[in-house]
């Protein structure tokens, strides 16, 4: 990049276990050619959060009224619910409107429902600061990806899917995120009321049944069925039962796909993984399959 675009990196959600991967994640943005600057309570601490609630909910409207080029949440896990009450949500369509791109998955999947659905803003899906870059390995494509999106140079993302869906070709907004936290925003204000769009889904330590309780849920609730396609990411990290005898996230997705005509596609390179993709949130794309090759352009 010709110009050095700033990227400040905070905490809005759990806490740091160590300040040894902020600081790795700090110094390989810096050498993607960043300029970075960790919020002053980054690191802070209380009980499994990254500083109280005041704090957590005064470093996101610190940096929104920065309007940095990015704000990168450095870790996921619990706590921005707590906050969605209090957020400023002009503030942040305003850093917006001024270029910020904010950017996360995981528990920030409660900010970019938020965003979305009190002003309709924009927002990136993408790796965090020191849950992927302060990893001791960085997957090559994460930050790759990243940097391609945050330049403008990407336009599309593609991954291999289920036989079956050969020639789908659809338009809507993209949208979704962790399952499990966007379930809980159901029925809330904070939920955006998404028609023909395109849901992605992920999530981590969930067991295939209870994956399935919460599709099953948004699947009752109408949302999928408004949809135009959904979008499987990763389901890692859950542990199999010996009470499953043959019951699998393929199972689980069978099911779905019984009783659901929204098609479910497998395959999305996003979630709890090393390997991750950054896409918008919000905006809208256009989803083609040809044979097994899915793309979501925009």
């Amino acid at each position: 990049m010709s110009t050095p675009q700033t990227l400040t990196i905070y905490t809005p959600s759990g806490v740091l276990p160590t300040s040894a991967g902020l600081k790795l994640a700090a110094k390989r943005l810096k050498a993607c050619g960043f300029e970075v600057q960790v919020d002053e309570t980054a690191s802070a601490k209380h009980q499994r959060f990254g500083g109280s609630d005041e704090q957590r909910l005064a470093a996101i409207h610190r940096v929104a009224a920065a309007a940095p080029s990015v704000a990168l949440a450095s870790r996921g896990g619990y706590g921005l619910t707590r906050l969605l009450d209090a957020i400023d949500w002009p503030l942040l369509a305003r850093s917006v409107e001024q270029g910020t791109r904010w950017v996360g998955y995981s528990d920030l999947t409660a900010l970019q429902m938020g965003m979305l659905a009190h002003t309709k803003t924009p927002s990136w899906c993408g790796p965090h600061a020191v849950d992927d870059f302060g990893r001791e390995t960085l997957d090559e494509v994460t930050p790759d990806c990243f940097m391609e999106a945050m330049s403008g140079e990407l336009e599309a993302v593609g991954f291999k899917t289920e036989a079956g869906f050969d020639g789908l070709s659809v338009q809507g907004v993209l949208w979704g995120g962790n399952l499990t936290v966007l379930c809980s925003l159901l029925g809330t204000p904070h939920w955006p009321k998404v028609k023909g769009g395109l849901l992605f889904l992920e999530d981590v330590n969930e067991h295939p049944y209870r994956v399935e309780r919460m599709l099953l849920q948004l699947h009752q609730a109408g949302v999928l069925h408004a949809q135009k396609a959904v979008l499987i990411g990763r389901i890692s990290d859950y542990k199999p039962s010996p009470l499953d005898r043959g019951y699998t996230i393929k199972a689980m997705l069978a099911h779905l796909r019984s009783v659901c005509a929204t098609p479910v596609l497998t395959g999305l390179p996003f979630g709890h993984v090393p390997t991750k993709v950054t896409m918008p949130f919000g905006r809208k794309v256009q989803l083609v399959v040809e044979g097994r090759d899915a793309f979501v352009g925009w």
